[in-house]
């Protein structure tokens, strides 16, 4: 009986296992695909995102946005493909089927949809067949550039702000995006190229090659990060576009269409003589990381914008996350160029009165030494970009401080060629010459004193002029030029700073060659073109002057050693002279503050005598602050010259 029960189960276990078989292989039969990372036979199938945390990745996007993502993500297979894996691209590799293809549908984009089927290498074109059943140009649309613009149909946030000609080694187009820092997703490349039809319409067709994401360096670990896109124009017909469009799915409308900057084809370079990278104009432009925190103050804004101008700056390029209104009416107003030009103030330098360590000795006329450097600028005015920035990322929780890498090498890319030198700076941050006037002038000395044929940006150290030290004496001389505005600007009101440099990569900012820079960091240059370097500029021939609070909370930091270097007063007179005529201009268009009324100078502390009792003990001590803390052991001696 027992064996008979035994019998039975198993029949019945087998049956089971047959059945499973059978339906298993029914569902493959009728075209049923099981996919590793989603399935397409599911309720939602590729149009959800396969990661467990899908709110808090696209809670900052519009909700209209993450939905018309997943319409365009999603592509329905079909048995009849129109691409059989016997397709082959020049190179010979096998493009897959649908089925399997990454950017065809299925697994979508990345590592995870990709090893079964596709298996084409970085900057390969799609042959001419299957271009042709692509998407066309969206109707209506226009190429854009210096915007956020979303990528569809990725797994995790990939946005793309603007797209340049890289016409260096191995020419590309290099798009500048911010995507997931570890094991980015792959992209494709579709170029737009314009022609007119015969109703002299403007019309486009593509060319589709497959990208390479590069995560920019200093991402501090966080889980996004800025990138480039690098889309090869290697590929034998290819030649550079007018657009592109940075795709993960090649069946769906492009998300994106950038402007390719950089060409030929530009509107300021069409007027020169030479190719771009052979007529340089010899100017300086400064790059600013993105305003945030609504950025409200008009003084220093000013200072920044007219000291930097009185050294040789021609050009500032800002980001707007969040301005507040004193400081966005500036900008715009210097950015139509409504402010008045005029500059007839000039300085005198006198190098032992704004010399390192020197109380400002006052100059005696009866000296035989040399006459103070009449120090006059050719005021130019400057001209400013302000660009739009509203990356859709947390700043400090999913990508660093606004996406500020992004921003720093957009504006290296967007200014080369048109500049000899960049500066990559912030708004309290100043790179101050030690004996030249203008920083261009500094760089020409560099080039010739130290053979600078290699050299593709200048490093200089920082000081910290806490703003919890001291205001300089001079700040409560009411005789002085406009006392209150003096007082009111960070470079003419703190004069103090730390006597230890930081060293070079520590805090440093450098100003570089734009054409010469590959990838640009924050404090130094990540990689350069081969044969290119820093040259670390000496302390004595210019250092960074950073107006901050001290960097880690309280006032400790004051407790440093620290000097007196007062250059850059020599400013101080055409300084005043611009902050002053363009504040009064601006006042009532932006309806600017008043400036606050200058300082009066602190009342002298008044220094305390202890006194100690006279006891058995005559040995007790007394202190005499005004014996500079001296230890005193002779209680009598005190009271004697007390009374003296």
């Amino acid at each position: 009986m027992s064996f008979l029960i035994v019998v039975a189960f198993f029949a019945v276990f087998g049956l089971i296992i047959l059945t499973e078989l059978f339906m298993i292989d029914d569902k493959q039969h009728g075209g049923m695909i099981v996919l590793r990372h989603g399935n397409l036979g599911s309720r939602l199938g590729d149009s959800m995102p396969d990661y467990d945390n899908v709110k808090e990745d696209y809670d900052l996007i519009d909700g209209s946005l993450l939905l018309g993502d997943n319409k365009l993500a999603f592509f329905q297979f079909r048995s009849d493909s129109k691409l059989k894996l016997s397709d082959r691209i020049a190179g010979g590799a096998p493009v897959a089927s649908d089925s399997n293809a990454a950017g065809l549908g299925g697994t979508g984009p990345g590592n995870h949809g990709t090893a079964q089927g596709l298996s084409i290498p970085w900057g390969q074109m799609l042959p001419t067949k299957i271009e042709q059943t692509l998407p066309h140009f969206p109707t209506g649309s226009e190429p854009t550039d210096g915007s956020w613009q979303v990528v569809n149909g990725t797994r995790f946030k990939f946005f793309v702000f603007s797209a340049y000609y890289d016409r260096r080694d191995g020419k590309m187009v290099r798009v500048i995006g911010a995507t997931k820092t570890r094991g980015p997703e792959k992209v494709w490349c579709r170029f737009w190229y314009s022609y007119k039809d015969i109703n002299n319409r403007t019309k486009y067709y593509s060319a589709t090659v497959m990208a390479r994401v590069k995560i920019i360096r200093e991402n501090w670990n966080l889980k996004y990060s800025a990138c480039f896109v690098l889309c090869p124009l290697r590929a034998p017909g290819l030649y550079v576009p007018q657009a592109v469009s940075v795709v993960s799915r090649l069946r769906a409308p492009p998300g994106n269409i950038l402007t390719v900057r950089n060409t030929d084809q530009d509107s300021d370079f069409t007027n020169r003589t030479r190719s771009p990278t052979q007529d340089i104009p010899n100017k300086m432009a400064v790059c600013v990381k993105p305003f945030h925190f609504s950025y409200n103050k008009p003084l220093y804004l000013l200072e920044f914008l007219e000291l930097n101008t009185l050294l040789g700056v021609s050009h500032f390029t800002f980001y707007n996350h969040t301005l507040g209104s004193y400081a966005s009416c500036i900008l715009h107003q210097y950015e139509r160029g409504n402010i008045p030009e005029n500059l007839t103030a000039y300085d005198e330098y006198d190098k032992e009165a704004y010399g390192l360590g020197t109380a400002g000795i006052l100059k005696n006329r009866n000296t035989t030494k040399a006459p103070p450097q009449g120090l006059e600028s050719v005021y130019i005015k400057p001209t400013v970009d302000i660009l739009s920035w509203n990356l859709r990322m947390r700043s400090q929780k999913e990508i660093r401080t606004e996406g500020l890498f992004s921003a720093l090498n957009d504006c290296l890319y967007r200014n080369m060629y048109r500049y000899a030198y960049l500066a990559l700076i912030d708004l309290d941050e100043f790179i101050i010459p030690r004996h030249n006037d203008t920083l261009i002038d500094l760089t020409n000395w560099l080039n010739t004193r130290f053979a600078g044929r290699n050299t593709g940006a200048y490093s200089f150290q920082n000081a910290f002029f806490y703003l919890q030290f001291a205001d300089d004496v001079r700040v409560y001389d009411q005789q002085s030029s406009n006392p209150a505005l003096r007082a009111a600007l960070l470079t003419q009101r703190k004069t103090r700073r730390r006597s230890k440099l930081h060293p070079q990569k520590q805090r440093s900012k450098y100003i570089c060659k734009p054409e010469a820079v590959v990838e640009a960091g924050n404090h130094f240059v990540w990689e350069f073109v081969p044969g290119k370097g820093t040259m670390n500029v000496p302390a004595d021939a210019g250092i960074l002057h950073h107006y901050r609070v001290c960097e880690f909370g309280g006032d400790d930091c004051i407790k440093a050693p620290s000097l007196v270097d007062r250059t850059a007063l020599k400013y101080q007179r055409r300084l005043l002279d611009r902050v002053e005529t363009v504040y009064n201009y601006l006042k009532r268009p932006c309806n600017l503050p008043d400036i606050p009324p200058p300082p009066t100078r602190p009342p002298p502390t008044r220094k305390k005598t202890l006194h100690v009792k006279n006891s058995t003990n005559s040995a007790q001590n007394a202190v005499d602050t005004r014996n500079g803390g001296k230890i005193l052991k002779n209680v009598d001696k005190i009271k004697a010259k007390m009374v003296a």
